[in-house]
């Protein structure tokens, strides 16, 4: 198979071009280590005031905006434009329960992360894609340019969701790789019991601006609209545990609720780190995310 085949398999021609005319958007303070081949709209040191966000523990206090602390009590930051070299890194949950939904979470999450890093790509950034597995991370590390769009493609299609994941252990794993400052781009479903917010402060707190990209499933969000409903054997997909239930509207309403509020505790957690956030599920129009929502939030330009 042509590596030309393999990059199709992701993103086909006319999103490719759409692509082309965007770039990435870094609110972050931390310098690279050299001047970038273009200008990205980065917040650094700067001189053009752009704007605040809140203080996330291991910011450098240098760049805290004492008078609104002083009228608040609360600490923020000052951001500032600056060219500068941008590092992008694209990290998925490879989890087994990535693999659940028709198209699945990964597959969705796939084409996702290799749409933003072909972004990061033609714009001379450089750019890692990253795989988040047990409690650690595999890195496809210093790309650059066009020409390893192919490689990306391979690295990623190469990949497949199994086993559980320790999301804390994942995120700090993928912390610690960063190298410069620059941009962080989260894929996960966050169907974990713990560790949520201390894996998304481990990415924070080590120089990344982060966005969370949620991925469900259909079939995750309303349960009886897809089927599943009545006298079932379940199976656990991360450690194959079985169990006869039989599921009820009422089980089912329950569900919603719980999931209903994991998602809103997510959401809170991103908003007091400063981390932007959206939730997509596996219906989502993969050109429409990049070209508008993904705009709209911030993230590329």
């Amino acid at each position: 198979m042509s590596s030309l085949g393999r990059m199709d398999q992701l993103l086909d021609a006319p999103l490719v071009a759409a692509l082309d005319r965007l770039d990435v958007i870094s609110r972050r303070i931390l310098r690279g280590n050299r001047q970038g081949q273009r200008r990205s709209r980065q917040r650094g040191q700067g001189l053009e005031f752009a704007d605040f966000r809140p203080y996330a523990p291991g910011d450098d206090l240098r760049f805290v905006d004492w008078n609104i602390y002083g009228r608040i009590e609360r600490l923020f930051l000052r951001l500032f434009l600056e060219e500068e070299d941008l590092s992008v890194m694209v990290l998925v949950d490879q989890s087994a329960s990535m693999g659940f939904g028709t198209p699945s979470k990964f597959d969705v999450a796939r084409r996702i992360a290799m749409a933003i890093g072909f972004v990061g790509l033609v714009n001379h950034h450089r750019v890692t894609l990253a795989m988040m597995q047990g409690d650690g991370c595999q890195r496809l590390a210093g790309l650059r340019g066009r020409s390893k769009a192919s490689e990306a493609a391979s690295w990623l299609l190469s990949r497949t969701p199994s086993g559980s994941l320790d999301f804390q252990k994942g995120c700090q794993a993928a912390a610690s790789g960063r190298q410069g400052r620059g941009v962080a781009v989260l894929l996960t479903d966050a169907l974990v019991r713990d560790g949520i917010e201390s894996g998304i402060q481990a990415l924070v707190s080590h120089g990344w601006d982060l966005f969370v990209l949620q991925v469900l499933a259909p079939e995750e969000i309303d349960p009886s609209a897809h089927g599943i409903v009545g006298d079932l054997r379940l199976v656990d997909i991360e450690d194959a545990h079985e169990v006869e239930v039989t599921i009820s509207e009422a089980m089912l309403r329950e569900r919603r609720m719980k999931l209903q509020d994991h998602n809103a505790s997510l959401r809170r957690v991103c908003t007091r780190l400063g981390v932007r956030f959206l939730a997509v599920d596996t219906t989502v129009d993969v050109p429409r995310l990049m070209l508008d929502s993904l705009r709209k939030g911030g993230l590329l330009q």
